[in-house]
């Protein structure tokens, strides 16, 4: 199979390129990094020191980085949905909206992830609070946003969301979207109801008890 998936159910951004390939059915081969797959994480650790994930491997071609891998697939493998715009206004919406998933949202749940993981005594409760707060600025900006839109960037399902359906809900789990902030609250339960975020999600449900923040009442 030319197409080969380095990753793990409950990444986040691997979520993010798995729900881009289930919206067009792309046939891949999933190489899941974890201690039962030993010859996944050795060829994953010698392809990139970086060891961010997800991978694609398209042949003898390697792609990085979440967002990368969509616009490959796009490029080479593109199906019927859509998931970046032909029309370059359009797409670069589509792009800013990525981008705005990636940096305010993801990054700062996961500063609240990284320090939970941190050794007692060494926690950064300036960073967290921060983190906090960017959340929330997050939360409200979107808020706006989505009064006007079903998916992110308009009327048509697209990278952003898969952008979005992984960040939302984890940044959901790490620090509550406040449910004044309704139009944001009913855009996660539609993306939570997308069937290849669904998929997705039910593929992380083994691991889910993995979550260094623990898991909320009626998740698991």
């Amino acid at each position: 199979m030319s197409l080969q998936l380095f990753y793990h159910p409950l990444s986040s951004y691997s979520m993010k390129a798995l729900i881009a390939l289930y919206e067009n059915g792309t046939p891949f081969e999933y190489r899941m990094l974890s201690p039962e797959h030993p010859e996944n994480c050795a060829q994953f650790a010698g392809l990139w020191p970086i060891h961010k994930f997800p991978i694609l491997l398209d042949g003898e071609r390697m792609v990085v980085e979440a967002s990368i891998v969509i616009e490959h697939l796009a490029l080479h493998y593109p199906g019927p949905v859509k998931l970046l715009p032909t029309d370059p206004k359009a797409a670069l919406e589509v792009r800013m909206m990525d981008r705005f998933f990636d940096n305010h949202v993801a990054t700062p749940q996961q500063k609240l992830v990284a320090d939970a993981l941190r050794p007692e005594g060494e926690h950064d409760g300036y960073g967290t609070a921060e983190a906090r707060r960017k959340l929330d600025t997050a939360y409200a900006w979107l808020d706006n946003v989505m009064v006007r839109r079903t998916w992110a960037a308009g009327e048509e399902f697209s990278m952003a969301d898969c952008a979005a359906a992984p960040f939302l809900l984890y940044a959901h789990w790490s620090h509550p979207i406040p449910a004044r902030h309704e139009h944001v609250v009913a855009y996660l339960a539609r993306l939570r109801t997308r069937p290849s975020f669904a998929r997705a999600w039910a593929e992380a449900k083994p691991y889910r008890h993995m979550f260094p923040l623990g898991v909320p009442a009626g998740e698991e």
